[in-house]
């Protein structure tokens, strides 16, 4: 009976999926939570690829997940995954349906799922990685994830002891989970401008893990992202495996190193947080068996970072940019921040992180706001902030404490008003930052800065 209902449930979810395509929908979601509903088994009784290399943690396993699925596809992979849909039970359900054959066997060999970190404890008992990469773990939303001790607590007690994992060196917290684990570790080494005492409002390591001394950072690049020990114990951050060196942003490139040698890559992003996201993914190609200077060719004839992560197009006298920094996401806003701001020339930014237009579904609070180092706004060279969208006095707030001058400030709750207020300053940018909910928004929001910026360029 329970086969029965695992067929009638992929058959069903299967022609969801073909009416939601047909209306023009990406069927990554709804499909896969009928057919749980329908089978609660499904993800036990769907057929699975045999090569599956899960990506979690709190950063960049998006960028990650395609920079893999590319390098794959590449080399002639057909790739199962969850690239366009939801990293939660549901969504990964809907992968694995739209990969089975109607008698529920698996099309494809091998898949790369985005795993949120929670959805772990579903889905591991199911669907077994032969891989689990963990970019980071950093303290995120407070309303679903407490802090990130208990999310680290939640993947380890999920994890089969069969997974091979692959860890950031760089991280005192993540680098040391599951220790009765396979793993291998990747790291980059101390750059020009690492430090050693930490400057950002979220420092989740503070604390030695094995006696409760105090850490001392050898350095330090972000948060508790570095190279950390104990004095008291002897604890130390792990060797890496995978090693990125000569990191030259003037120049674009990082050299990786491993115990096969050495290869320079040219680098996909001028920023620090993509550099290890392009370093995690060599990691991964390493561990499948490819050679360094395919996997280089294969950067190099176009596999890059996603659109919807960053886009950049010239409009009249400016260049207008989509950066996504994720709202209630502190971490992930503060290093979009410090990057920004430390980008040459001037900027003007308009903020539309999180919305509540979904506000019957997501119960939101705006302490995050008070994690996030919005003081990095205050450097020279940005000219205007625009605070946008139904939080727009709550960033126009934070940025007053945070010491931005008040000239400097505009506020426009209608997001596409937003860009009426920008002073589109000749070989000036224009960072339209927004969340992981608002792609769709922030695309409405470029289009009119670009629109408003023409008009500047010609009356000018």
């Amino acid at each position: 009976m329970s086969f029965i209902r695992f067929i009638i449930a992929l058959w069903i979810g299967k022609l969801m999926r073909a009416i939601m395509r047909a209306l023009g929908r990406n069927a990554t979601y709804l499909p896969g939570a009928a057919a749980l509903r329908i089978c609660p088994e499904f993800l036990a009784r769907a057929g699975k690829p045999e090569m599956i290399i899960s990506v979690t943690g709190t950063n960049g396993k998006t960028t990650v997940c395609n920079l893999i699925i590319g390098l794959l596809t590449r080399n002639g992979v057909s790739v199962l995954h969850n690239r366009l849909g939801s990293n939660t039970v549901a969504g990964i359900a809907a992968s694995l349906l739209s990969g089975c054959k109607l008698t529920g066997k698996s099309r494809f060999r091998t898949a790369v799922f985005e795993t949120d970190e929670r959805t772990t404890r579903l889905l591991f008992p199911h669907v077994i990685p032969n891989y689990l990469v963990i970019t980071n773990l950093f303290s995120d939303s407070i309303m679903r994830n407490a802090h990130p001790e208990f999310i680290m607590g939640v993947i380890e007690n999920a994890l089969p002891n069969t997974v091979k994992l692959i860890l950031n060196c760089d991280d005192p917290l993540s680098s040391r989970i599951a220790p009765r684990n396979a793993r291998v570790y990747f790291g980059v080494d101390r750059l020009d401008d690492d430090v050693t005492e930490c400057v950002n409002r979220i420092n989740d390591m503070r604390l030695c893990p094995e006696c409760d001394g105090a850490l001392v950072y050898d350095y330090r690049r972000y948060h508790h992202i570095g190279r950390a020990r104990c004095p008291s114990c002897g604890f130390r951050s792990p060797t890496p495996d995978y090693r990125a060196s000569r990191v030259d942003f003037d120049a674009m490139t990082m050299t990786v190193s491993d115990a096969d040698g050495e290869c320079e890559y040219a680098l996909l992003s001028d920023s620090v947080f993509n550099a290890y996201n392009q370093l995690t993914a060599v990691a991964v190609m390493r561990e499948l068996g490819y050679e360094h200077a395919g996997i280089r060719a294969d950067f190099d004839s176009g596999v890059t970072i996603p659109s919807s992560r960053y886009n950049e197009e010239r409009a009249g006298d400016v260049t207008v940019i989509m950066q996504m920094a994720k709202g209630k996401n502190a971490l992930a806003c503060s290093r979009v921040f410090d990057y920004v701001s430390s980008r040459p020339g001037e900027k003007e930014l308009i903020l539309i992180m999180n919305d509540l237009h979904d506000a019957k579904k997501w119960s939101e609070n705006t302490s995050w706001l008070y994690d996030c180092d919005f003081e990095f706004l205050r450097r020279d060279g940005i000219t205007r902030i625009v605070a946008a969208g139904p939080r727009a006095l709550d960033y126009y707030y934070r940025l007053l404490l945070a010491g931005v001058p008040e000239e400097r400030l505009r506020c426009s709750v209608p997001e596409l008003d937003a860009p009426a207020h920008l002073e589109f300053r000749r070989g000036g940018s224009v960072y339209i930052l927004y969340g992981a909910d608002a792609i769709e928004l922030a695309e409405r929001v470029s289009a009119e800065t670009k629109r408003v910026a023409e008009v500047s360029c010609h009356s000018n």
